[in-house]
């Protein structure tokens, strides 16, 4: 008798749960990539790669959604510059957020210096000796800061009176290369927002051109009225983190000035434990009401120069 319950309890559970067998993953010589993320729907952490590609399919087809795209960590640097000038081109970014160290090292790109493949189990020492600095597997020369230097030199008058950041980094981007961030959204006028722009070597050359006496009209706090007002204004919207930090908080935030976020993909490394921003889970945020109850999101950890590729092909292919 007792088995016979079980056995109906587990049958009920099944219909309602809609189980779906496990397929062993199969890679097949010259198969195609949507073939690939077809199959990686049989792995724990792919199947969350091919959910946030339909999610991010139904929020890019939605056409009253604003797209709020954060991005932290070293993700320029990380060979992740061209498929994020690809998200701008193909409308999959409506407002940006990120780090002032992604935008230093878009810059330096655009002047025409390099990052380089590197190691990490290297003496640390001898790279400083000679001018390189490592981030983690990527090495780069120290004498680009020179290069920046000379750039905020000749150009500062160009950029000392914009009223905000956002007005600050589009001219910024109109003297940068036509492959970079930043000139992409100065190009499309997609709103740029940097909130620790000063937390960067960008930063660090603004300070350099202060300690001589010039001045500086940018207003950070102009830059928070202006991403509220979109949040505030936006029939839907959908959030989009790739790393946490800054970048994803300040999205957050105007969140709450939304009717919560109806769609949401997150990328992260961190851990949930610590209560930090760039670990929690987006599920959190409904209780703060920056994502509605009812919204369609993902949580992925892994590491975003894997995901963003995969979850760009994805999009491309359908």
């Amino acid at each position: 008798m007792y088995y016979s319950l079980r056995c109906l309890q587990n049958r009920k559970l099944e219909i309602k749960l809609k189980m779906k067998e496990v397929k062993h993953i199969e890679i097949r010589k010259d198969m195609k990539l949507n073939d690939f993320l077809k199959e990686l729907e049989n792995s724990m952490g792919g199947r969350k790669i091919q959910e946030a590609i339909e999610i991010y399919k139904e929020m890019h087809n939605d056409k009253d959604c604003k797209i709020f795209f954060g991005l932290a960590g070293a993700m320029v640097p990380g060979g992740m510059k061209k498929i994020i000038v690809d998200l701008f081109d193909n409308g999959y970014i409506d407002v940006f957020v990120t780090t002032g160290a992604n935008l230093t090292h878009d810059l330096i790109e655009s002047l025409g210096q390099k990052h380089y493949i590197g190691t990490d189990k290297i003496n640390d020492e001898e790279l400083n000796k000679k001018g390189i600095d490592r981030i983690y597997n990527v090495f780069m020369k120290n004498e680009v800061y020179g290069k920046l230097e000379d750039f905020f030199n000749k150009n500062f008058d160009k950029l000392k009176d914009k009223k905000t950041v956002k007005e600050f980094l589009w001219e910024l981007g109109k003297l940068s290369s036509k492959d970079s961030i930043l000139n992409t959204c100065y190009r499309k006028k997609i709103p740029i927002f940097c909130p620790a722009l000063s937390d960067s070597g960008i930063g660090l050359m603004v300070w350099n051109n202060l300690m001589k006496k010039k001045e500086c009209k940018v207003l950070m706090f102009e830059d928070l009225k202006e991403i509220l007002d979109i949040a505030w204004t936006s029939k839907k919207t959908g959030v989009v983190y790739i790393g946490g930090g800054v970048p994803k908080n300040y999205i957050q935030q105007a969140m709450q000035f939304s009717k919560g976020a109806s769609y949401g993909i997150q990328v992260t490394m961190d851990r949930i434990e610590t209560g930090g921003s760039s670990g929690a889970e987006l599920k959190e945020g409904i209780s703060w009401g920056k994502l509605d109850k009812n919204a369609r999101f993902v949580d992925i950890r892994l590491d975003a120069t894997i995901v963003l590729p995969l979850l760009y092909a994805g999009l491309l292919e359908k």
